[in-house]
This record gives C-alpha cells, structure tokens and sequence, in this order.
C-alpha cells in the first residue's frame, strides 16, 4: 500500500503563483509514474502533468510553459510548480502514483483558488 498526502494548495490572486507538493509514503518500490490530476466543480477530471521514473516528462496543453512537475526521487515528493496562475485553474488537485503491477493510488487532493 501507498499513501499520498498533498500539501500546497491555497488562494492566490490571478498572476501569482503555488507549489504543490505530493508525498508518498508505505510501499513506494516500482513507481512507474507519479502525476497531478484536477477537478474544477461542475467538471470532469483533467490530466495536468506527470512524470516517469526515467525522467520523462509531460503536460497538459493548459499547463505547458506555466506549470512544471519534479520529482525529489529520494524522498518520494512530486512538486508541481505553478506559475502566471489563471481562475480557470481553480480546482483540487490530485496527485496520482502508478507503480509496477498496475497498482494505482490517488491522493486526498488539495484545493486551489485563483480569484481576484
């Protein structure tokens, strides 16, 4: 078993910025990926960024050239880096970690309002 804990989240004026951070913690051998998901009310789940255990990196068309995800390998810390922040980015968001077996888990999420 995994657990994920986020922490970061917050309120930020348009233009500013957050640093999300996603903890896993438990049996972290074998992940293959680890990623931010988001959720905005009345939305669907939207993919945000991820990053591979080879160092791979992708993001959402909304994210690129604003948000940038790392990985701190020996503490198992995903950060996600958001920068020129927009209120449609408003939404909670989720760290997600894929390890081998397909075993997959999802953090409790962590709330981000973008308003003036």
């Amino acid at each position: 078993q995994v657990q994920l804990r986020e922490s970061g989240g917050g309120s930020v004026q348009p233009g500013g910025s957050l640093r999300l951070s996603c903890a896993a913690s438990g049996s972290t051998l074998g992940i293959i990926r680890m990623a931010w998901y988001r959720q905005a009310p009345g939305k669907q789940r939207e993919f945000v960024a991820a990053i591979f255990s080879s160092g791979s990196i992708s993001y959402a068309v909304s994210a690129k050239g604003r948000f940038t995800i790392s990985r701190d390998n020996a503490e198992n810390t995903v950060y996600l880096q958001m920068n020129s922040l927009r209120p449609e980015d408003t939404a909670v968001y989720c760290c997600h970690l894929l390890q081998s077996g397909r075993y997959e888990y999802w953090g409790q999420g962590t709330q981000v309002a973008v308003s003036s």
